[in-house]
C-alpha cells in the first residue's frame, strides 16, 4: 500500500478513535442506569486479529472494504472489528439495520460521530446544539426543500448550467470532475448563498470554503481545536464568511429586499420561542450544506456520468429519454420535466448504488440492545458501541440486488423495484440518502441538479471518455481517482 493509503487508513482510525473516546464518559454514567439483565444473547462474532492490533495490518494491507466484505462472508449480517483496543460492530443489510437506522436519538446517536464538524459549521448549530434545537435547525432544512421551494431553484440551475458549458468551445478535452465542481459551486452561489455572492464575490467566497474544508485534517480528528496553521486559516475562513453572510442580511432587511434563495429562507426562519436566527446560525447552515451537498452531487454527476459512457446501450435510452421530453419542444426544461426523466433517475440512482459517496454511516450506541442476524442468531450489543452500516456491502448483496455487480439502472423500474423491499428488505434495501429519522433531507436537490446538468451534457455534446475508468480515490473519499479526461464534440 502507498502512502496516501496508510495515511486514509490512520485517519480512519483516528476518527474511530476520538468518537469513542469522546463518549466513553457519558456512556460509563449511562450503564448505571440500564435495568438489569438475565441470560442476555451472546456478543457478535469477532474478527480474528493479531494481539492488540486487531485487523489494522490487514486493513493497511488489503483496505477497509476487502476486510469487511472478507468478515462478512465468513462472520454473517452482524460482526465487531477490534483494532488498538477500538471495537466497531457492523451491521450488514436490512434485516439487522432496523435498531440502527429508526430507534430515537436517546437509544442511536448521531451527535457524537461528527462532533469533529463543529469547528467547521460553527457554534450554535448542527452537532453543537442539544437535540431539539437541532431539530428546529432540520424544520429550517426541511422547509427550503419542499417540492414547491425546489421547484424555483430549476430555472436559476439551467441558466447557470448553459452559461457554463456556453463557454465551452465546439470540442476539446476537459478533466469532467474539476468541471462539474465548478459548476455546482456557481449553481450554489445562485441558489443557496445569494446573488451577491454570485455577482460580486464569488471567488472570495469559493477561496474561503476551500480554506475551511481544507482544515479538516487528520489532527483534527486528536485536537480539533490546536492552533496549527490549517486550523488557523480555517477559523479565519469561517469568521470572514460570518461577515460576509452577515453584512448581505444586513443590506438586504435595511433595503427591504428580499430574494428567492436559501440564505433568504433561513434569515426568515424563526425557532419556536419566536427567536430569529443569527448571522451565526445563518452561516453556519449554509456551510453544512454546502459541505454535505456539494461532495455528494459532485461525486454522483461524475460517476454517473463515466457508467454512461462505458455503457453505450444504456447513454442511448438516457438519450432517447431527452429526446422524447425536451428535443423539438423548444427544450423548455421546468420541475415537472425533470420528474419524468425516469431513465436518468434511476440512472443517478444506479450509480450511487455502485459507487456510494462513503464507504459506511456511523452511529453509536446509547443503550444495549439485541440484534437479529440474517442468518438466525441473536446478538448483544453494549452501550457506547460505535456502530456501522457499511454501505460498500449492503449496496452488493446478492440476494437483494440481482448481479449487484452490473450497471443495470432499470432494477429500479416499475415491476423490478430491487429497492422496494424484496427478500424481506423492508425499507432498509436501498439507503444511499439515509433512512429514519436522518435520512438526508437534499435528496430532492441533489437530483435536481445532477438531472440539470446530466440533462443539459446528453443534449448538446458528444462525450468520450479518455482515461481509464477510475477507482474511488481512498477509505474515505469515493470520489474518482485523479483526473476524468473526457472529450467532447458539440452536437449541434
Amino acid at each position: 500500500m502507498d502512502g496516501t493509503g496508510i495515511t486514509n487508513a490512520l485517519f480512519v482510525v483516528a476518527l474511530v478513535f476520538i468518537v469513542t473516546v469522546a463518549a466513553a464518559a457519558k456512556v460509563a454514567r449511562s450503564r448505571t442506569d440500564l435495568p438489569p439483565k438475565t441470560a442476555a444473547p451472546p456478543p457478535p462474532p469477532e474478527a480474528k486479529g493479531a494481539p492488540l492490533v486487531g485487523v489494522f495490518p490487514a486493513v493497511l494491507s488489503r483496505g477497509l472494504q476487502a476486510v469487511i466484505r472478507e468478515q462478512h462472508r465468513e462472520l454473517g449480517s452482524v460482526f465487531t472489528l477490534r483494532s488498538l483496543g477500538l471495537a466497531v460492530t457492523f451491521l450488514v443489510g436490512p434485516e439487522s439495520s432496523g435498531h440502527f437506522f429508526h430507534a430515537p436519538e436517546s437509544e442511536i446517536a448521531i451527535d457524537d460521530v461528527y462532533k469533529v464538524t463543529v469547528p467547521i459549521f460553527g457554534r450554535g448549530v448542527g452537532y453543537d446544539v442539544d437535540l431539539d434545537t437541532r431539530n428546529e435547525q432540520h424544520r429550517f432544512f426541511a422547509k427550503t426543500l419542499r417540492p414547491a421551494k425546489l421547484r424555483r431553484h430549476v430555472h436559476p440551475m439551467v441558466h447557470e448550467v448553459e452559461d457554463f458549458f456556453g463557454k465551452w468551445g465546439n470540442s476539446g478535452v476537459v478533466d469532467l470532475k474539476e468541471e462539474v465542481d465548478h459548476l455546482l459551486m456557481l449553481i450554489a452561489s445562485r441558489c443557496l448563498l445569494g446573488k451577491e455572492v454570485r455577482e460580486n464575490m464569488f471567488d472570495e467566497v469559493s477561496s474561503l470554503l476551500h480554506e475551511l474544508i481544507g482544515g479538516l485534517h487528520l489532527v483534527s480528528m486528536f485536537f480539533p481545536y490546536l492552533p496549527t496553521p490549517a486550523h488557523r486559516r480555517r477559523d479565519r475562513a469561517r469568521a470572514r464568511l460570518e461577515e460576509i453572510f452577515s453584512e448581505i442580511a444586513g443590506a438586504r432587511r435595511g433595503s427591504g429586499r428580499v430574494e428567492d434563495d436559501m440564505l433568504q429562507e433561513l434569515m426568515d426562519s424563526r425557532y419556536g420561542d419566536g427567536r430569529a436566527t443569527t448571522g451565526a446560525e445563518v452561516t453556519g447552515m449554509l456551510v453544512a450544506l454546502l459541505f454535505a451537498g456539494q461532495h455528494t452531487s459532485s461525486t454522483v454527476t461524475v460517476w454517473t456520468a463515466l457508467r454512461l459512457l462505458t455503457h453505450p446501450t444504456h447513454l442511448h435510452t438516457a438519450m432517447a429519454e431527452q429526446e422524447e421530453w425536451l428535443v423539438g419542444k423548444e427544450e423548455q426544461i421546468d420541475y415537472d420535466v425533470l420528474q419524468q426523466m425516469g431513465f436518468l433517475h434511476r440512472c443517478i440512482k444506479e450509480a450511487m448504488r455502485l459507487h456510494p459517496v462513503t464507504q459506511m454511516i456511523l452511529r453509536r450506541a446509547r443503550r444495549g440492545f439485541a440484534v437479529r442476524a440474517k442468518e438466525g442468531g441473536e446478538y448483544s450489543v453494549p452501550a457506547g458501541r460505535l456502530l456501522a452500516s457499511p454501505l460498500v456491502v449492503n449496496n452488493l448483496l446478492p440476494y437483494v440486488y440481482k448481479d449487484p455487480h452490473v450497471f443495470d439502472p432499470d432494477r429500479f423500474a416499475a415491476g423490478r423495484a430491487e429497492d422496494k423491499g424484496g427478500a424481506g428488505a423492508g425499507d432498509l434495501a436501498y439507503v444511499a440518502f439515509g433512512a429514519g429519522k436522518h435520512a438526508c433531507m437534499g435528496e430532492g436537490y441533489a437530483y435536481q441538479q445532477i438531472k440539470v446538468i446530466l440533462s443539459h451534457l446528453l443534449r448538446k455534446f458528444e462525450l468520450k471518455l479518455e482515461s481509464p475508468f477510475p477507482e474511488p480515490e481512498n477509505m474515505l473519499s469515493m470520489r474518482p481517482r485523479g483526473e476524468v479526461m473526457v472529450s467532447y464534440r458539440r452536437s449541434e
